[in-house]
């Protein structure tokens, strides 16, 4: 007979059956625990009961007050009532039986009795107390004889339910192994026979199905699986070739698209990468010609940027083709690679598709970020199909050229950035040092023509002097300019390049140049070196050509926020109403500094020197701003 149950209900009803019977089993012993802690407790207050009755007729034989008395009388009404009602938070109460109830209520009506013989104005008599004492003590002594004799039948069903519980214990044990042997390890063990003998190879083999708990089903799906063993095995070399194949199919693909994406990330033009790509894509997908066509802005035309194997005739006339006058180079947004029959295509003249020979056309559309930007156009002389696998291919090369050349172009705007930021530097130099001194030379020259024709040989003279010392003026700013333009930094340390433009400054002005050094702190980027010397360049001009000084010092700290200090022993000049010559090279300094968000501070007096301080910030890096400075300084 097949058993319906299943496994889990078969051991949900055993376990259900051990659980109730243990509990139960646990709740009796929980209660007659209860019953045993209660009558021990009313057994202890009984012989305090005792106690208060002997210190009772102890106080009264000594004749102390009548207030002692009714205090100990009041304690024996207290356990009297402390028996009679129970203290279920200790616990105390004492068992229910007919017996402990007769021998309370004689214990009670005697104590009523001699109460009044202890409260009484006159004291009784000592034979009278010992008589009463005796028998009250003897009353209480037969009541706690009751409730032992009660506890004792509970200890004793207790140690049989104790031996219950045991003989419960073993018995749920040996239904427990028994129950797990018969459900769970035999089912197993047949499982496990019927699994060697699929792994030894016969398939063939099935198990007995005699339950339909979880071990039956796993049973049926065991035969079931060894059905389909037995079904596959006979058709497994087949299988395996068409999964060999299938690894072929994908190492070929992850092979050419490894071979593109290495070819693109290495070509250097747009010619190299469009021409090459042509050719690794023909032979890829065994094309008779393939040409690569890139849209322009408006998507109003296909230029042909790159072919091969395309028929030269057709070259010249598809070199610029407009769109919508054939099917190459009719995109929709929305499009994708499709397979067009050519000599069954009415909808686009394709008259030299026709002349060529070639019978099928595939359109790849090639996209960056959604957009279509080009097209690649494969053409076959036979009946050509494509498969999903061959789709994701051509999809997938069509991505990494949209990249490759999206690449190309941020290469050449990142070179034409570059240069352009370098002329912008130098007009910016020019215009801060050339063009003021011609600007000025300019002005002397008018000045000395005006002084020649005048005849003004004074003025004359003095204009010749200021034109001598506005063109030493101009050879500084030009060896400095060069100076500024040969400067290189060290990424790593800022001290060397600090050392070698204090030398320089002191080869060519003849004063004496110290560099002092202290702190730790991380090292400047590049660019925020550059601007840092640019500054301290400036200021060291400044020096040269105001300062009148005989000797200066650069301190530098490094830490989270590094510091430059140029100092000189000068004649200085006053910092807050006069601009001063120096006027130009302050708005550098300043310019330059906003450019990596640092702050300059210029302390002078006249005839103390002069102090620039150039702060930066914890991390400086060449702000955003950069370009609208130069900007301004080429304007």
């Amino acid at each position: 007979m097949v058993s319906t149950a299943s496994l889990s209900t078969k051991l949900i009803r055993i376990g259900a059956g051990l659980l109730l019977v243990a509990l139960a089993s646990i709740a009796l012993t929980l209660w007659v625990t209860w019953q045993l802690e209660g009558g021990a407790a009313a057994v202890n207050e009984a012989g305090r009961m005792r106690m208060q009755t002997w210190r009772l007729t102890s106080v009264a034989q000594s004749e102390r007050t009548s207030g002692d008395v009714a205090a100990l009388v009041q304690q024996f009404d207290q356990s009297m009532s402390l028996l009679r009602l129970g203290d279920p938070s200790r616990p105390l109460f004492v068992p229910r039986s007919n017996s402990i109830a007769r021998e309370f209520e004689t214990v009670e009506a005697l104590w009523n009795d001699q109460r009044t013989l202890w409260l009484q104005t006159t004291p009784p008599r000592a034979l009278q107390e010992v008589a009463a004492t005796n028998e009250l003590v003897d009353a209480i002594d037969a009541l706690v004889l009751a409730i032992e004799k009660k506890l004792s039948r509970y200890t004793t069903i207790l140690n049989l339910f104790q031996m219950v519980m045991m003989v419960l214990a073993i018995a749920g044990a040996v239904v427990m192994l028994y129950t797990g042997y018969m459900y769970v390890i035999n089912p197993l063990g047949r499982l496990r026979f019927g699994l060697r003998q699929l792994e030894s190879g016969n398939f063939k083999a099935r198990m007995v199905v005699d339950t339909l708990d979880e071990f039956g089903q796993v049973a049926s799906a065991f035969n079931r699986m060894a059905s389909t063993l037995q079904s596959m095995y006979a058709g497994l070399e087949t299988e395996v070739e068409t999964k060999t194949r299938h690894i072929e199919a994908q190492r070929s693909r992850l092979e050419t698209l490894y071979d593109v994406s290495a070819f693109l990330a290495e070509a250097g033009s747009v010619e190299t990468l469009s021409r090459g790509f042509a050719e690794r894509v023909r032979t890829v997908v065994k094309a008779d010609a393939v040409a690569l066509r890139w849209s322009d802005e408006a998507n109003q035309r296909y230029l042909m940027l790159a072919s091969d194997c395309f028929p030269e005739d057709m070259l010249e006339e598809e070199r610029s083709l407009v769109v919508g006058a054939c099917a190459c180079g009719n995109l929709p947004s929305d499009a994708r690679t499709r397979v067009i029959p050519i000599r069954s295509h009415d909808e686009f003249s394709m008259r030299g598709c026709v002349r060529a020979g070639f019978e099928t056309l595939v359109s790849v559309p090639v996209r960056l970020q959604h957009r279509i930007i080009g097209e690649i156009n494969l053409f076959f002389r036979s009946t050509t199909t494509l498969g999903s696998r061959e789709t994701e291919l051509l999809d997938a090369l069509a991505s990494h050229l949209a990249n490759a050349l999206e690449g190309l172009r941020a290469a050449a705007l990142e070179r034409e950035a570059a240069v352009g930021e370098e002329r912008a530097l130098i007009a910016r130099e020019l215009h801060d040092s050339i063009a003021q001194s011609l600007a000025f030379l300019k002005i002397q020259a008018q000045l000395l023509r005006s002084a020649a024709e005048k005849g003004q040989d004074g003025r004359l003279m003095s204009t010749l002097d200021e034109l001598d010392e506005g063109l030493r003026e101009s050879i500084n700013d030009v060896r400095e300019l060069l100076i500024h333009f040969r400067t290189r930094t060290n990424t790593d340390d800022i001290e060397r390049a600090l050392q070698e433009t204090l030398q320089k400054f002191q080869n060519q002005t003849g004063l004496v140049a110290r560099l002092h050094v202290e702190g730790q702190g991380l090292p400047l980027a590049a660019d925020v070196q550059v601007q840092v010397l640019h500054v301290i360049l400036e200021a060291l001009s400044n020096v040269r050509k105001h300062a009148s000084s005989s000797h200066v010092e650069l301190d530098v700290v490094k830490g989270s926020h590094w510091s430059f200090r140029v100092r000189d022993d000068g004649v200085g000049f006053d910092a807050l109403s006069e601009p001063g010559k120096s006027h130009v090279g302050m708005q550098i300094m300043r310019e330059r500094a906003t450019l990596i968000g640092a702050r300059i501070d210029v302390s002078s007096e006249p005839g103390h020197g002069t102090v620039v301080s150039l702060t930066l910030p914890p991390h400086p890096v060449m702000g955003g701003a950069a370009s609208l400075h130069l900007d301004h300084a080429i304007s």
